[in-house]
């Protein structure tokens, strides 16, 4: 439902109470570790709500816990699930062998939801870190279409978007935008109700529409994809949205427009400084911040005060 504040709280209930002792048998018929599970979601939620170093620390506890538990189900799940945001952290060689890993568990435990889904999936991040993009959408679709003849319907708005992503890179945007169309109808479908990556399918669109030279339309879409952040209190989902639109706006000339938009969103963050999403939005303020702009902002400030001085 993308209430990501509300999926920590209750992820952080479980792992406070698992016992190892007590708990650890649970694995044997639910295929799932309860804490392991927790913390899958808890990891992409609290990357998701501008926590980029906690997060990142999350998922490699989950992976330590799901190895001591030692049932392959619940470690192939915890070596892909609630990873898949942390792509500039997470090489083209850590996901092939995240993938290779995965792969083995279900061939060798009769899993083959292992190998066909979760695998294909892997190893697609690691062709889209490399730029192998066609490659990519070929094993996202592979995937996708092996959890729909399985009867999957959960975060399939967010695995599809995987496949326009990786189209559009591969240069077929128009494809691409129909599949991202398709996603956003089914999202809007009354009864439906699933949120978790809409700010994030949107951003999308609104890139796949600016390639194809609709700036007025791009602009929209990426006003929407900062409502929806905005209302979830997901902070990633802000920062990248804003970093696009921001650029938008430097290329037309709205350069105080574009710092104002960046900026807050930027100076939020307390973590994760080291990422590809932080650092860019750090370059273009940067270049927004020359010395004319500084110049201008220093003489609104002093304008600012005399105004307060006067009143």
């Amino acid at each position: 439902m993308g209430n990501f504040g509300k999926c920590v709280h209750h992820a952080d209930q479980v792992m406070d109470r698992y016992c190892a002792e007590t708990h650890r048998h649970l694995v044997d018929f639910l295929y799932h570790d309860p804490k392991t599970a927790a913390a899958c979601l808890s990891s992409l939620a609290t990357w998701t709500l501008g926590y980029p170093d906690t997060a990142y620390r999350l998922i490699h506890e989950k992976e330590a816990h799901a190895r001591r538990v030692g049932h392959p189900f619940d470690l192939a799940y915890a070596l892909t699930a609630g990873s898949e945001e942390f792509d500039d952290r997470f090489t083209a060689e850590n996901w092939r062998s995240r993938g290779a890993e995965c792969e083995m568990l279900g061939r060798e435990n009769n899993l083959p939801i292992m190998w066909a889904v979760q695998a294909p999936q892997a190893y697609g991040y690691a062709f889209m870190r490399e730029g192998r993009f066609a490659e990519a959408a070929a094993l996202f679709k592979i995937s996708n279409d092996a959890f729909e003849a399985i009867g999957g319907k959960v975060k399939l708005p967010t695995t599809k978007s995987f496949i326009a992503e990786a189209m559009a890179l591969a240069g077929d945007v128009d494809n691409a935008l129909l599949l991202i169309d398709e996603l956003i109808t089914q999202v809007e479908r009354p009864g439906w109700e699933e949120r978790v990556h809409l700010a994030e399918i949107l951003r999308l669109k609104g890139w796949m529409l600016s390639l194809k030279g609709d700036l007025a339309g791009a602009e929209q879409t990426w006003l929407a994809s900062l409502d929806w952040a905005r209302q979830q209190h997901a902070k990633s989902w802000e920062l990248r949205t804003a970093t696009r639109l921001a650029r938008l706006w430097q290329a037309q000339g709205k350069r105080r427009k574009a710092y104002d938009l960046l900026a807050p969103v930027y100076n939020w963050f307390t973590e994760g400084f080291d990422t590809k999403d932080l650092q860019d939005a750090k370059a273009l303020i940067d270049e927004l911040l020359d010395w004319p702009f500084r110049i201008e902002l220093l003489r609104a400030r002093l304008r600012g005060l005399r105004s307060a001085d006067e009143v």
